[in-house]
């Protein structure tokens, strides 16, 4: 069970060397000199770091609207890495890049960033959140099963009764759960990732009634009331303006 993937493949993001007061993402060092923390600011830039230990940084900006995962985070995200030596040695990877200005350095700052931006959520999965949200679910093991299988598959015709299988546990406590740790329903969930990723289908020029489709909708005209109650827009004028 991936619980990234997916995610980072409906919402790529970019990763170019910034200076600290427009950088959202920032390496900081120890008065030795060696990497001990990746700061990520996920609502603003980043403000009130002492320049002199900060390494290198950079601006992070995902593409697509609505990325339940970002808006699941916490203002600041915080990725301790004074023990991995594997996370260090990205730091100076990325350091040197944006130091040396070498041919090719920005295609290399955003293979690394990206590279580093999965392990710092990776991390952050780890840790759980205090809020109920996208990243509490996917904390829990049990949820996180049910979540990944919306992501993956959002076409399927999913029911409480299937997704509560999937999490291993009983119709009513999958329920409960969800609700506790996600904050809304798993079929409101998934009616709103649906949504999300026919918003970013039609952004690309797909044509109504396949998305309809692609998202388990039993009709073109009961998906565009579902869009228009939830962007205030007819999914055909995105199209439009696609084409």
């Amino acid at each position: 069970m991936d619980r990234l993937t997916t995610l980072m493949d409906r919402f790529q993001l970019a990763v170019q060397a910034a200076a600290p007061g427009e950088a959202n993402l920032a390496a900081v060092a120890d008065g030795t000199g060696a990497p001990v923390r990746i700061l990520y600011c996920t609502k603003a830039a980043l403000e009130g770091l002492d320049p002199g230990t900060v390494m290198w940084s950079a601006r992070v900006e995902w593409s697509g609207q609505s990325n339940p995962f970002l808006a699941a985070l916490p203002p600041m995200v915080e990725y301790g890495i004074a023990g991995n030596p594997e996370a260090q040695g990205l730091v100076r990877l990325m350091q040197e890049e944006t130091e040396g200005q070498h041919c090719g350095a920005q295609s290399v700052i955003n293979r690394l960033g990206e590279v580093l931006m999965v392990r710092l959520l990776r991390n952050q999965i780890r840790k759980g959140a205090t809020e109920p949200g996208l990243l509490a679910g996917l904390a829990d093991p049990r949820l996180s099963r049910a979540i990944v299988a919306m992501h993956d598959h959002p076409g399927r015709l999913w029911t409480n009764a299937d997704l509560a299988q999937e999490a291993g546990l009983s119709l009513s406590r999958f329920a409960e759960l969800f609700a506790a740790e996600v904050g809304e329903t798993p079929m409101g969930y998934l009616r709103r990732w649906r949504l999300i990723l026919a918003h970013q289908d039609l952004v690309r020029g797909d044509r109504v009634e396949a998305v309809a489709r692609r998202y388990a909708y039993a009709s073109p005209e009961g998906f565009t009331r579902a869009f228009r109650k939830a962007y205030g827009v007819a999914p055909v004028s995105l199209r439009t303006a696609a084409a």
